[in-house]
């Protein structure tokens, strides 16, 4: 199955034995904006297990409790968590993800058979989990080789400071409250969560980047 390339949103490096990074963009991709497509962050840390690293793609920005009880993980849609483990700027694997309009299938990491805007889903499934809906307890699933995954709406857990923001870019203010108004605060997203054992990332140097795409069945 072909995919083409929605605009790429969110990049990341993260270093395997390091902290948290992130990358975070919301509604500022018009050809995105409130569509499923619209990826609003990247996170990429240390599991519990200090010998996995967790992937986290949040996509579908801003939403309302409401809003969040309909929303839906689109079927023509896959996201796609892209490693360079030389650092040379190209995926040498990918993590898939797709909904087949109950569970949310993940493929990866595996070596991808075409790098850039286009992809194929590089079978075989290595887990699979019901999507979780919004107010239930979440649903997990471990899929082969310890890879455990999870998809479903989850609060927004990224703090911005929107209007003051917007305050010192118009030059009214010259810097950031302590403590500041979270923009996001109230509002949700529809996330995938893949936790991967290191082993499976192939980083000789210790060190990976990464970074997100949603691509569109054609």
């Amino acid at each position: 199955m072909k995919k083409t390339k929605i605009p790429v949103i969110a990049t990341v490096a993260i270093i395997l034995g390091g902290s948290i990074l992130w990358a975070a963009d919301h509604i500022d991709a018009p050809a995105v904006t409130n569509m499923a497509t619209d990826i609003t962050d990247v996170y990429a840390f240390k599991g519990a297990d200090a010998n996995s690293r967790v992937f986290v793609v949040n996509t579908q920005g801003l939403l309302s409790p409401t809003a969040t009880a309909a929303a839906k993980f689109d079927a023509n849609t896959l996201i796609e968590i892209n490693i360079d483990n030389n650092n040379d700027n190209v995926e040498d694997l990918v993590i898939q993800a797709i909904y087949d309009g109950t569970n949310m299938k993940f493929y990866g990491p595996v070596k991808p058979t075409a790098t850039g805007t286009k992809s194929q889903l590089e079978g075989p499934v290595t887990a699979s989990v019901a999507v979780t809906t919004y107010s239930s307890s979440p649903v997990t699933a471990t899929g082969t080789n310890a890879i455990k995954v999870f998809a479903g709406p989850r609060d927004d857990p990224f703090f911005f400071d929107l209007d003051q923001f917007k305050k010192i870019i118009a030059g009214t203010a010259s810097g950031f409250n302590n403590p500041g108004k979270d923009t996001f605060a109230g509002t949700n997203v529809m996330s995938i969560v893949v936790e991967v054992p290191v082993s499976l990332l192939g980083a000789s140097t210790g060190k990976i980047n990464i970074w997100a795409e949603t691509k569109k069945k054609i």
